[in-house]
């Protein structure tokens, strides 16, 4: 099986596990990338059954419009039932690195504004501890070097991401070698200093459940 088709896997799960969630006053968060794309094209068939989306992204927003999908605001929508999205990698305490997409602020205001957060990936995202993937850190450009050097005397090496602004004009440092052993005070400490807008980890709004595709099937994790 492929990637795309372990993609297509987890998103046909989710929506299965959404569908008795759905009816009149749902509304609920989209995230971005291709697993997420996987799950906008599935959740057209249902685009009757709840009364919108809220898109972290103009990507995802035009995705869903696409497809007849009413897009909404967060101060139109109130709150979220549910945020669906993908994942750059995951732990076994479903902590999450995000922001591959570039829409990590977004899709991290999107997610906190939701009740429920379904996270879908493939098994290649699942590690033991977080830190493979490069950490991706949307910053006011002003701040690049001081950040630089203050992820430095964390142990990491960040480098801007090349011809890369996000849907909030700002760019991005990808950020490798730092230590994910506890991703809650690491989330904390980034997110203080002066000129970060976000960082990519989602631990203290991690997934409630995990939807992974392999081989065998989707099989689904909940949040310890």
């Amino acid at each position: 099986m492929t990637q795309d088709e372990q993609k297509r896997q987890a998103a046909a799960a989710a929506l299965e596990a959404l569908r008795p969630k759905l009816g009149r006053g749902v509304v609920l968060g989209i995230g971005t990338g291709s697993t997420t794309n996987c799950f906008i094209d599935a959740l057209a068939a249902l685009k009757g059954h709840f009364d919108g989306a809220v898109a972290s992204s103009v990507a995802s927003a035009e995705r869903l419009a696409r497809h007849g999908i009413p897009v909404l605001t967060l101060k139109e929508s109130g709150r979220l039932s549910l945020y669906i999205d993908g994942a750059d990698e995951a732990d076994p305490n479903l902590a999450l690195i995000k922001g591959g997409g570039a829409a990590l602020t977004r899709e991290k205001i999107v997610a906190g504004a939701a009740e429920t957060f379904y996270c879908l990936v493939d098994e290649s995202k699942c590690v033991e501890v977080l830190g493979t993937f490069p950490l991706p850190l949307e910053y006011i450009e002003l701040a690049e070097a001081p950040l630089v050097r203050a992820l430095e005397a964390l142990g990491g090496q960040a480098v801007r991401r090349p011809g890369v602004l996000t849907d909030n004009g700002h760019p991005l440092l990808d950020v490798r070698g730092l230590a994910m052993t506890d991703p809650e005070a690491l989330e904390k400490e980034i997110n203080q200093w002066p000129g970060v807008v976000c960082n990519g980890l989602f631990a203290l709004r991690r997934a409630d459940q995990l939807f992974v595709a392999g081989a065998s099937g989707v099989t689904v994790r909940a949040r310890p």
